[in-house]
C-alpha cells in the first residue's frame, strides 16, 4: 500500500507542523480508516459529534470537544472495538437566522421580509452550505476521524422525516398540545423563547442598559410608586401599588390586598379607576400573591405581562389585557400611548403619572432582569397560543435512569444539577416564530360556520385533509394551513442519537449501533442538550440514547474570562494552528456581524491577549494542550503560549526519532521483540538502564489507559509527557550514548532493540492525543512495514493500542526504586555544580553506603550516574575504614547514603573565597543596620509588633546566611 508520503528520505532538521500535518488525513479518510469496523467481537464503541451550529466557523470550545472525542475514538478503534464516530451539523435555527438577517441588512439593506419566506429559506441554505464547509474544513485540520459517509444535518430529508414523525408520535400520546399561555417574548426577534434561552442578569440601581432598537440606553434598575384612585370614594382615597415596569399598568386588571389586612377590610369588593383608560378594575382578596408585611400591602395584578398575576389571574378569572404588540410597541390596548416602543413609553407614563398627581415616587432598585440570549434584547411575558411538550412523565425517567445509575453522569457532581432541573420541569413551550427550522406539521382546520379553529397532526397535506375529514365528517372545510411556526431547535436535536441512525426506520445502523455508549459535551448545554436526548429518546424508543455522559470544562481565555465576539478573545483553532497576525485579527472582526460600536472595543481585547498575534503551533500541539488542560476543574483559562509550549515539545519528539534513526544502523527490528524483551534469558542480559526504562515504560502504558478509561485527560497526557520528556530523553538516550560508542556488541543490540520498542510502543500510546505528529515519525522507524495488517494496510490507526497485559513483565518495581537513589545522586552532584559554577568538567565521585540496598543500587546504576552526572569515576565506598579523600564537597542524602564530590584542582579556591568573603560583608552590612534600629532607645515601645516580629526574622536569617557563608570559605581553605 502507498504511503501519502516519502518516509525513506532523511527527515528534516526541524519539525514544522504544516509539513508533518500534510496529507495524512486524506489519505486515512481515503482509505476508510474512519468507518467502523462491523466486527463487534470486542465490543462497539458509538458516538456522536454534538452538531456544531451552521452560524459560522468553530471556536476553541468545539476543539476541546473534538479533542475528547476524537482522543477517545482513536483509542477505542486501537482497542479493536467496532468504533462509530458521526458528524452532523445543526441548523440552529434562531442563531442562523440572526446571523443571515444581519448579514442581508448590513450587504443589501434588505430584512427577511424583503425576501419573502421561500427566497430567504434559499438564502439561508446558501449561507448553511458555506459555513457547514468551513466546519468541515476545521474538522479534518484538526484530525478528527468521523465517518463522513454517514455525515447528517438536522434539516436534511431523513432527519426531516425523524422531527416530522416524533410530533406526530408525541402528540397521539397527548404529551404534544396547543394552549394559549404565558411565554418569553423577545421583540428582535419576534418569536417565543424556552425558559432555558432567557438569561438573567443583576442589575444595579438606576443602571443603563443598551437594549437592541433603541439609539440611547434604558434606564432599569427603578422602582415606581403609584396610586390609584377608589372609585366612588368622596375623600379621594387612594391604593399605592410599586412596579419596576409602570409601561404594564396600562393591562392592569386587578389591584391585591390580603383578605386579612385590616388596613382594607373596608375595600373589599370595591373598585380603583384607571387614570389613562377610564375603566373600573376590580379589588380583590388574595392570600398567596400578597405579602400584607411587605411595601403598602398592595399589589398591582397584571395577568397577560407577569409570571405570577398570571397563575392569580386564573384563580380570579380576570381579564388578560395585552398591551404590547410584537415589536415591542404599545397596541391599542395600550392606549392613550399607542404606537409608543415600550420603554420610550415607560418614560412618557411617568411623566403622565406626574402631570395626574398620582406619582409618589421613583426610587432606585436593584433587580433582576431576563434578555434573550442571542440578541440581548429584554425578554416580555406574552400572552401567546402556542405548542407545549408535557415533558413530566419523561423527565422522570430521565432522573431514575441517573439514580440507579444505567445512566452515569461524569463528574458526578453534575447529578445534582441534573435532578434538581428535571424534578421541577415546566412544560416545553416547542414552536417558534421563525421561518429557518421544521415547519410544524399541524394544520389549521377553519370550518363553515363555526368561530374557533380546529388542528389537526399530520405527515403531509392530503393526510392533513383525511384526518380533517374524518375528524369533522359532514362539515365544509373552508381552509387549511400549515402552522407558520417552526420547532425550536433542540426538539430535533434531542433526536439526534437515533436520527443519526435513520430512525424511525429500522435500519441497519439501528439494529448495530443504536443505543450508542457515550455522549461527551460541554456541561452548559446539559439541559438544552442533553437532558432532552435521554427524555425523547426513552419515550420515542424506550431506550436511553447512550449509558454514559461525560462532561467537560468550558474554555476561557487566559483572564478566565468567557470567549465573546465583543471582547475580541473567540479564537478559531485554524488561527492557532497556522498562526496570525494581530492585523489579521482585527480584520477578521470587521469582516464579521459584530456591531462597528463593539469592533474597536475587540480590537483592543485582541491586542491585549495576542500583542504579537498567534504563533503557528499545530494540530497536535492544540489538541495536547486542551486535553492536559482538562485537569484543571471546570473551566480552562487557555494561554495560546502553553500550545507554543507543547510545540516546541513536538520538536523534541521529532528531533528524539531523527536521533534514534541515527543509533539503528543495522538494526532490524522484529514484530516480537517486545515479547521477546520480556523473556528472563534476554532480560538478563539488559543493562541497568534498559531494564529501568522498560519498567517505566510498562507503568506508563497501564496508566495511561487507566486515565482514559477515567476520562482522566490530563492525567493520560501528563503521563505520556513525562515519559517522553524526562524518562525516554532525559534519561535513557543519555545513557545510550556512551554504550553506542564504547558497548559490546550485545549491549548495542540490546539498547537498539529496547530504544524502538520504547519509541514504538510510546508513538502507539501517544497516537490519540497527536494524531499527524505520531503517524509521521511511526512511519519513519526502521523496518515498520513489517507491522502491516492482515490487508497489507501499514497505518499507526490501524495498530493495537499499548496495553498492560503486553508489556506486564517488563515491570520492575524494585529496580525502579534503585533508580529512584540513582537520581537521587545524580540531583546531588548536579547540584554542586550549579553551586561552584562546574560546567563539563568531569568529576571525581564517592558515595558512602551504609546499608547493603543502597549498595546493590549505586552499583548497578554507577554507568548511568557517570553518564546523567558527567562522572569520570563512580567509587561505590561501603567499607568504613576507607576513607574519603580530602578536597571533597559533600551532600548528604539520608543516613544511608552520603555524595561526595572531588573539588580539589577543579575549582579556583581564592577566587570561590573572594565571593564569598563579599557576600559575607553585604551579609554583615544588612545585619549591623538591623541591630542598630532595634538597639534604638524606644524602639520597643514606638515600632509595631509586626515590624519588631519582621526584624527579629531578619537578624536570624542572616545570622544563619553568615554562619554557611563562613563555612564555605573554612572549606575553600581546606583546597588550596
Amino acid at each position: 500500500m502507498s504511503l501519502p508520503k516519502d518516509v525513506t528520505a532523511e527527515m528534516a532538521a526541524g519539525y514544522m507542523p504544516q509539513e508533518v500535518e500534510a496529507k495524512w488525513y486524506e489519505w486515512w479518510e481515503s482509505e476508510g480508516f474512519f468507518r467502523p469496523s462491523g466486527d463487534s467481537s470486542k465490543g462497539k464503541f458509538v458516538i456522536v459529534l454534538p452538531p456544531p451550529n451552521v452560524t459560522g466557523s468553530l471556536h476553541l470550545g468545539h476543539t476541546l470537544t473534538c479533542a475528547i472525542q476524537d482522543c477517545l475514538v482513536r483509542w477505542h478503534r486501537m482497542l479493536g472495538h467496532d468504533t462509530l464516530w458521526v458528524p452532523g451539523t445543526d441548523h440552529a435555527g434562531i442563531a442562523t437566522q440572526v446571523v443571515v438577517e444581519k448579514k442581508l441588512q448590513k450587504e443589501e439593506g434588505k430584512s427577511r421580509h424583503d425576501y419573502g419566506r421561500q427566497a430567504f429559506l434559499e438564502k439561508v441554505f446558501e449561507w448553511k452550505d458555506k459555513s457547514a464547509g468551513t466546519i468541515q474544513l476545521q474538522l479534518r485540520r484538526i484530525a478528527a476521524s468521523l465517518d463522513w459517509s454517514r455525515e447528517a444535518f438536522t434539516m436534511d430529508p431523513v432527519r426531516c422525516e425523524s422531527v416530522t414523525e416524533a410530533f406526530i408520535r408525541l402528540f397521539e400520546k397527548g404529551l404534544i398540545y396547543r394552549s394559549t399561555r404565558l411565554v418569553n417574548w423577545c421583540p428582535a426577534l419576534k418569536t417565543v423563547l424556552s425558559d432555558l434561552e432567557v438569561e438573567y442578569i443583576d442589575v444595579e440601581k438606576n443602571a443603563k442598559i443598551r437594549v437592541p432598537g433603541y439609539l440611547k440606553q434604558v434606564e432599569f434598575g427603578i422602582l415606581v410608586h403609584f396610586a390609584y384612585k377608589v372609585d366612588g370614594s368622596e375623600t379621594g382615597e387612594e391604593i399605592v401599588v410599586a412596579t419596576t415596569r409602570p409601561e404594564t399598568m396600562l393591562g392592569d386588571s386587578a389591584i391585591a390586598i390580603h383578605p386579612e389586612d385590616k388596613r382594607y377590610k373596608h375595600l373589599h369588593g370595591k373598585f380603583v379607576r384607571h387614570p389613562f383608560q377610564d375603566r373600573l378594575i376590580p379589588i380583590i382578596c388574595d392570600s398567596v400573591l400578597v405579602d400584607m408585611t411587605f411595601g403598602t400591602g398592595a399589589v398591582k395584578v397584571t395577568p397577560a405581562h407577569d409570571p405570577n398575576d398570571f397563575v392569580c389571574g386564573k384563580r380570579h378569572n380576570l381579564p388578560e389585557i395585552s398591551v404590547f404588540d410584537d415589536d415591542g410597541k404599545m397596541n391599542a390596548n395600550g392606549a392613550p400611548f399607542q404606537g409608543l416602543p415600550r420603554f420610550e413609553c415607560r418614560t412618557a407614563i411617568i411623566k403622565a403619572m406626574e402631570q395626574k398627581g398620582i406619582l409618589k415616587s421613583v426610587e432606585g432598585h436593584a433587580m433582576r432582569l431576563g434578555v434573550c440570549s442571542r440578541t440581548g434584547d429584554v425578554i416580555e411575558p406574552m400572552i401567546k397560543p402556542q405548542w407545549f411538550c408535557n415533558c413530566a412523565g419523561m423527565a422522570a425517567r430521565a432522573t431514575q435512569a441517573a439514580r440507579d445509575k444505567t445512566l452515569r453522569i461524569i463528574p458526578e457532581w453534575h447529578c445534582d444539577t441534573w435532578y434538581r432541573w428535571l424534578d421541577n420541569i415546566h412544560d416545553w413551550c416547542i414552536s417558534r416564530q421563525l421561518w429557518w427550522g421544521h415547519r410544524i406539521p399541524a394544520y389549521c382546520v377553519r370550518i363553515a360556520g363555526q368561530p374557533n379553529v380546529e388542528w389537526v397532526v399530520a405527515r403531509s397535506t392530503e393526510e392533513a385533509r383525511t384526518k380533517a375529514e374524518a375528524k369533522f365528517p359532514g362539515s365544509v372545510i373552508e381552509s387549511m394551513d400549515q402552522d407558520p411556526d417552526v420547532l425550536d431547535t433542540w426538539f430535533s436535536s434531542g433526536l439526534f442519537p437515533f436520527s443519526v441512525c435513520g430512525w424511525p426506520n429500522n435500519t441497519n445502523d439501528m439494529a448495530r449501533y443504536f443505543p450508542g455508549n457515550l455522549l461527551e459535551t460541554g456541561h452548559d448545554i446539559l439541559f438544552f442538550w442533553v437532558a432532552r436526548m435521554v427524555m425523547m429518546s426513552l419515550e420515542l424508543t424506550d431506550q436511553l440514547p447512550f449509558t454514559e455522559v461525560f462532561l467537560h470544562a468550558m474554555v476561557r481565555d487566559k483572564f478566565g474570562r468567557k470567549m465573546s465576539k465583543s471582547l475580541g478573545n473567540v479564537i478559531d483553532p485554524i488561527d492557532v494552528i497556522h498562526g496570525i497576525s494581530l492585523e489579521e485579527l482585527g480584520k477578521k472582526l470587521e469582516q464579521g456581524n459584530l456591531d462597528p460600536r463593539e469592533v474597536e472595543k475587540a480590537k483592543k481585547g485582541q491586542k491585549e491577549q495576542f500583542p504579537s498575534g498567534i504563533p503557528e503551533c499545530g494540530a497536535d500541539a492544540l489538541r495536547f494542550t486542551l486535553l492536559n488542560y482538562t485537569s484543571q476543574g471546570r473551566d480552562i483559562n487557555l494561554d495560546v503560549g502553553r500550545v507554543q509550549g507543547y510545540r516546541q515539545w513536538c520538536n523534541k519528539l521529532w528531533n528524539t526519532i531523527r536521533f534514534a534513526l541515527l543509533n539503528f544502523t543495522g538494526f532490524v527490528p522484529q514484530t516480537d521483540g517486545l515479547s521477546a524483551l520480556q523473556e528472563d534469558s534476554v532480560q538478563s542480559l539488559l543493562l541497568f538502564a534498559d531494564k529501568w526504562i522498560l519498567s517505566r515504560l510498562a507503568d506508563c502504558v497501564a496508566s495511561v489507559n487507566s486515565a482514559l478509561g477515567e476520562f482522566d485527560f490530563g492525567g493520560a497526557t501528563t503521563l505520556v509527557y513525562t515519559f517522553w520528556l524526562y524518562e525516554l530523553c532525559d534519561v535513557y538516550l543519555e545513557s545510550m550514548k556512551p554504550v553506542m560508542r564504547a558497548g559490546t556488541d550485545v549491549e548495542k543490540r540490546n539498547a537498539q532493540a529496547v530504544l524502538f520498542h520504547c519509541l514504538e510502543v510510546s508513538l502507539r500510546l501517544t497516537h490519540p492525543f497527536m494524531p499527524f505528529l505520531t503517524e509521521e515519525l511511526w512511519q519513519h522507524l526502521p523496518g515498520i512495514k513489517a507491522f502491516q495488517d492482515v490487508s497489507g494496510k501499514c497505518s499507526i490507526m490501524l495498530q493495537d493500542y499499548p496495553v498492560a497485559s503486553d508489556v506486564s513483565k517488563l515491570r520492575n518495581v524494585s529496580l525502579e526504586n534503585d533508580m529512584k537513589l540513582v537520581s537521587d545522586v545524580v540531583h546531588a552532584v548536579r547540584s554542586m555544580r550549579a553551586s561552584y559554577n562546574i560546567t563539563s568538567q568531569k568529576l571525581q565521585l564517592f558515595v558512602r553506603c551504609r546499608s547493603s540496598e543502597a549498595t546493590s543500587a549505586t552499583r548497578a546504576g554507577s554507568a548511568l550516574i557517570a553518564t546523567l552526572a558527567q562522572c569520570e569515576k563512580v567509587e561505590v565506598l561501603d567499607d568504613e575504614s576507607v576513607e574519603i579523600p580530602l578536597g571533597c564537597g559533600v551532600q548528604v542524602l539520608s543516613d544511608k547514603v552520603a555524595v561526595y564530590v572531588m573539588l580539589k584542582g577543579v575549582i579556583d579556591a581564592d577566587n570561590e573565597i573572594k565571593k564569598l568573603n563579599k557576600k559575607l560583608a553585604t551579609a554583615e552590612a544588612s545585619k549591623d543596620a538591623i541591630r542598630k534600629r532595634v538597639e534604638m532607645v524606644g524602639y520597643e515601645e514606638r515600632v509595631p509588633e509586626k515590624v519588631r516580629q519582621e526584624n527579629t526574622t531578619k537578624l536570624q536569617q542572616l545570622e544563619v546566611e553568615i554562619s554557611d557563608i563562613l563555612r564555605g570559605i573554612d572549606e575553600m581553605n581546606k583546597l588550596k
